[in-house]
């Protein structure tokens, strides 16, 4: 067990395996715990450093509005205190986001950057989509957010399955660290906020960018259009996969993380 203060608050981390370093950023909601399967095959390769962002799983609860670029400066110093000059860098979901920020913010230090099933911005729309949604969470029992979540992020197949979601709803469940709805309204309002639609274009590393074709949490347009923001991004949906896609679809998609950071890896001139 590790953290980092920063201004009084705490940052949990962990890391495991050894290599070049791999930093992972997770999304909405999400702690350390939503790595697990990436982790024997992430470590295997990689130093693999992950860590609960503010608000979520071991990392201090906060008050008041913040922005994903905050977060993304918690990252950057998670980062730091491990004196990681440089990294890889993939970020899920709302990490997409901040791994964007990061990738804005510090250049010079991402070699390689997979944003999965994220988005570039949201606008009005996504500010309106987190206020309802934000506003009824208040009102929902641990149980019920938890079972939207799963009907959010998991297959209709996945559903089909004897016994699979209600393994993982146990799961999380028994999660010794859960988020309270005000510190979900928070991360969700940040989320909303987020635009880099017309900074993207500044991005000069290797960029990979992944979609799940049945998301219907982020649809796989959102991943679409990020693509075509970034210069020569490479662009992979995956077919017929959910937003979860690193829990439901975990070793398709360890596969395809892992395989383009082999590929790029030392293509960017320093």
């Amino acid at each position: 067990m590790a953290t980092i203060d920063l201004d009084g608050r705490t940052i949990y981390y962990e890391e495991h395996g050894a290599g070049e370093p791999l930093l992972c950023v997770m999304g909405l909601a999400a702690d350390t715990l939503a790595w697990t399967l990436q982790v024997p095959e992430f470590s295997g390769r990689h130093r693999m450093v992950v860590f609960d962002n503010r608000d979520v799983g071991q990392s201090s609860e906060v008050d008041g509005r913040y922005e994903i670029a905050d977060l993304a400066g918690d990252a950057l110093a998670v980062a730091d205190s491990l004196a990681l000059e440089s990294f890889h860098l993939l970020g899920v979901s709302m990490g997409g986001a901040i791994a964007q920020e990061i990738a804005l913010v510090a250049p010079e230090r991402v070699r390689t950057l997979s944003l999965a099933v994220s988005f570039a911005g949201g606008g009005v729309y996504a500010r309106a989509l987190a206020d309802h949604w934000g506003t009824r969470v208040m009102k929902l029992s641990r149980e019920e957010r938890i079972d939207e979540l799963l009907l959010l992020t998991l297959s209709e197949g996945f559903f089909e399955t004897q016994g699979a979601v209600d393994f993982i709803r146990r799961m999380m469940l028994q999660n010794p660290n859960p988020q309270s709805p005000e510190a979900f309204r928070r991360q969700l309002g940040a989320s909303s906020r987020h635009e880099a639609r017309d900074r993207l274009g500044s991005l000069k590393m290797p960029v990979h960018v992944i979609g799940a074709e049945h998301d219907i949490l982020i649809p796989v347009w959102k991943s679409i259009e990020l693509a075509k923001l970034i210069p020569q991004a490479t662009l992979t949906v995956m077919e017929r996969a959910p937003h979860g896609m690193q829990l439901e679809r975990a070793q398709e998609f360890n596969e395809i993380v892992l395989d383009f950071i082999a590929e790029r890896d030392g293509t960017l001139t320093r």
